[in-house]
């Protein structure tokens, strides 16, 4: 909490990057990340008590906001064999909130797994940048898109259990609420509040080109430099293509791109803690993707 507090002249000498910057509320932002990886979520994994209360968060967030669902209380619910542990999981949940749009019913959607590992031999795994960072700039754009109408409809959804195999991404899209061909794009979220190099990637554009120039436009006002690659099959770079949640639509043909970093230190360890996310970097880059589904909810109609 003092951290928190101390962030306030922080923010009086933030650059504002973005002609949107100023309609993220910065402070809640943080607030909301540092609350989903608090000791009382216990690294959220899939059917705990942890993961309950993350629910109960998004869900009330988006009431408060105006969102509608398709589903009773927001909530998608599923269930899956994790191979791993050899469990079948009766109680995942994705949670689901909508806005229509004022001029198509073409669907942007965007999602964040609030998932994480939970705790193993007494520690918590916190997951602040895996995945609480994701989902906190998820609800600041359902929030944006409550008060500035989009023309696309728009679907926010907190993925479940994707650090068990992707199961809420694959529950979503096998029985998405409209069809399926409503979809024109899916912006996911995975990992973006620190790196060391200042670089956000933007994968997907190697299999969808057309999507590039809107992300080269909003790029260009960023004080973080949007990076393309992780998505070609004979790069040097890992293929990140099929690498979180994304993948789900990309397997229906549906354009996509995935907002995230470079795998750090603290990856999947107790570490991943508020305390060491980068504050500035975090806030820039959910601006960025702002910016980005904004102009994406121009360019793409009529698709």
């Amino acid at each position: 909490m003092k951290k928190l507090l101390g962030f306030f002249i922080f923010f009086l000498a933030l650059a504002i990057n973005t002609s949107f910057a100023q309609q993220i509320d910065d402070q809640k932002l943080l607030f909301d990340l540092e609350y989903l990886a608090s000791e009382e979520l216990e690294g959220r994994k899939t059917g705990s008590e942890g993961a309950a209360l993350a629910v109960d968060f998004i869900k009330n967030r988006f009431q408060d906001l105006g969102l509608t669902s398709q589903y009773t209380d927001f909530s998608q619910k599923f269930d899956f064999f994790n191979k791993r542990e050899i469990k079948q999981y009766t109680d995942a949940v994705n949670v689901l909130g909508f806005i229509p749009g004022s001029e198509s019913e073409k669907l942007i959607v965007i999602t964040a797994h609030y998932d994480h590992l939970g705790k193993k031999d007494d520690k918590i795994f916190y997951g602040a940048d895996d995945n609480a960072s994701g989902t906190a700039a998820l609800l600041a754009f359902a929030e944006y898109f409550s008060k500035n109408r989009p023309k696309h409809s728009m679907m926010f959804v907190a993925l479940d259990a994707e650090e068990m195999g992707q199961h809420g991404s694959k529950a979503l899209v096998k029985d998405f609420p409209f069809p399926i061909d409503q979809v024109v794009l899916n912006i996911n979220m995975d990992m973006v509040s620190r790196s060391d190099q200042n670089e956000l990637w933007a994968v997907g554009t190697y299999h969808y080109p057309s999507l590039k120039p809107s992300l080269e436009k909003v790029g260009k006002s960023s004080s973080i430099s949007l990076m393309f690659g992780h998505d070609e099959p004979n790069s040097n770079l890992q293929d990140w293509t099929y690498s979180s949640d994304h993948a789900a639509f990309h397997r229906e043909d549906i354009p996509f791109i995935y907002f995230g970093v470079d795998d750090h230190e603290d990856y999947h360890k107790e570490t991943d803690t508020f305390e060491n996310i980068d504050p500035e970097f975090f806030v820039n880059a959910t601006k960025l993707i702002l910016n980005a589904i904004i102009e994406f909810d121009t360019t793409l109609l009529g698709n």
